[in-house]
């Protein structure tokens, strides 16, 4: 891994880190939701999460393309990440706004990294973070609306 490299794996990591709290957060969503918006929540946290671990990989690939190793196993990966976990038995209000929250917190992970590739002319991070910036938008945005926001 080249020097210039190294600022831009280091926000990656970062990256895959809260990324995969927010995935396991969804997960828990998924499993503990309740209520009359069940069948809807339980539906919308199942393609956030589906669609999260696949952008997890790609965000993982990438720091492997730049000569690095991805981030891995749960205990280490919760020590990077600055995401909060949320109680199990969570009501569905109280689970979609930590979602939308740690979805912030991805969002700002990936605006350091963005930067951060910018900085080190690494179209190729930069163009990653800013897709994974647009997806994470979309789903605090549906996220606020069901809370009426």
């Amino acid at each position: 891994m080249s020097n210039s490299h190294k600022p831009v794996v280091g926000a990656l990591r970062q990256v895959v880190a809260d990324s995969y709290a927010l995935l396991g957060q969804t997960h828990l969503c998924h499993w503990n939701v309740r209520g009359p918006g069940f069948f809807a929540l339980h539906t919308a946290f199942e393609e956030q999460y589906t669609e999260l671990f696949a952008a997890v990989d790609e965000i993982a690939e990438r720091v492997r393309a730049l000569g690095a190793l991805a981030p891995g196993g749960l205990s280490n990966l919760a020590k990077l990440s600055t995401i909060n976990e949320l109680e199990e038995d969570a009501n569905a209000e109280v689970m979609v706004a930590h979602l939308a929250e740690a979805n912030e917190i991805v969002v700002a992970s990936l605006a350091n990294a963005r930067d951060v590739a910018a900085e080190a002319n690494d179209s190729e991070s930069e163009d990653l973070t800013i897709a994974r910036i647009q997806a994470h938008q979309k789903t605090i945005w549906m996220l606020k609306s069901y809370l009426g926001e």
